[in-house]
């Protein structure tokens, strides 16, 4: 996993520009599960959480969005959500809960 600490933002003043979605795509489907995390604001937050999420065993997917909060996770079962929570504290930010 890498490492990235986040404290509100991590453009500072919104230096980055917004992907409209960070998408990881790995194979395989089953499962989809809606969470919600904080702290994200911009298409890097959201890069850096899908990439923390996607490491995660049987993890087929990944789509986070900064603007809702939501990230949504696609894995061939469903995850524990002491791993996640791991993986995006791991990103730098708080996962909130599921959806």
């Amino acid at each position: 996993m890498t490492t990235e600490t986040n404290s509100g933002s991590c453009c500072g003043a919104g230096s980055c520009s917004s992907n409209a979605n960070a998408t990881i795509d790995v194979q395989g489907a089953g499962v989809t599960t809606i969470y919600k995390v904080s702290g994200m604001t911009c298409g890097h937050c959201e890069g850096a959480v899908s990439q923390e999420v996607s490491a995660l065993e049987g993890v087929a997917a990944v789509t986070a969005d900064a603007k809702t909060g939501e990230v949504t996770v696609t894995s061939a079962a469903t995850l524990d959500e002491d791993a996640v929570r791991a993986a995006v504290d791991e990103a730098g930010y708080e996962l909130v809960g599921r959806v």
